[in-house]
């Protein structure tokens, strides 16, 4: 299968980057900010990939239904964009991935929820992203992940067929993403993992324990 493979497509928070402490303390600030006891990153942690949604689940125990949720969410944004490079990095492993697809001479990319606010800048200020040549936003196709399209929209700016594209992620909805747009998928079992975490149970192609793990499948390693 992978000699057939012509770019590689990840999941962005919990698949590249570890931007878990940077989303816990955004959320934990508006718990402190009330007078509300600090929580252990632990726990914000398993829910750093859904992004709002879930860091105000962990804080508060609120749902998006709730209905001083949209207004919540605005002050997490806020104080999000406010630290959202303090402590994110590359996890440990994945700047060789990326020089390895590099130096194969296949096209990579980035496909995330995480809305272009956020995206953009974080990708423009870490070294790593710059032979990305796509990153498709949260908010680039009228429906985020698991809907396919966002995956397809990737692949059409890349010129590659969805069938020739590896899409690696770390939450349920990314495998069920990539399956529905046609491509073979990787679930980073390294990752936030949501509130499953079952990742056997995803129907992925490949699991791997950590970045250095899709070297090997990629046969780079």
């Amino acid at each position: 299968m992978m000699d057939h493979i012509d770019a590689v497509l990840f999941d962005l928070d919990g698949t590249l980057v570890d931007s878990a402490p940077d989303l816990a303390a955004a959320a934990d600030k508006m718990r402190t900010d009330r007078g509300l006891g600090s929580l252990p990153l632990s726990l914000y942690r398993p829910m750093a990939g859904a992004g709002a949604r879930g860091m105000l689940s962990v804080a508060f125990n609120m749902m998006p239904t709730d209905a001083r949720f949209d207004s919540l969410k605005e002050e997490f944004f806020a104080n999000y964009e406010a630290c959202l490079l303090a402590q994110t990095h590359a996890f440990e492993g994945v700047a060789e991935v990326i020089a390895g697809i590099d130096q194969s001479g296949r096209k990579w990319g980035v496909v995330t929820n995480k809305a272009s606010r956020f995206t953009v800048p974080l990708t423009q200020c870490i070294s790593l992203f710059r032979t990305a040549q796509t990153i498709v936003s949260g908010d680039t196709t009228p429906h985020p992940k698991p809907c396919p399209e966002p995956l397809l929209e990737a692949a059409r700016q890349l010129g590659v067929p969805p069938g020739r594209c590896l899409f690696v992620g770390d939450d349920e909805r990314d495998i069920i993403a990539g399956r529905a747009a046609g491509m073979p998928t990787v679930a980073a079992a390294y990752g936030y993992l949501g509130a499953g975490g079952h990742t056997v149970s995803w129907g992925a192609d490949f699991i791997i324990n950590s970045p250095h793990g899709l070297l090997k499948l990629l046969k780079l390693a």
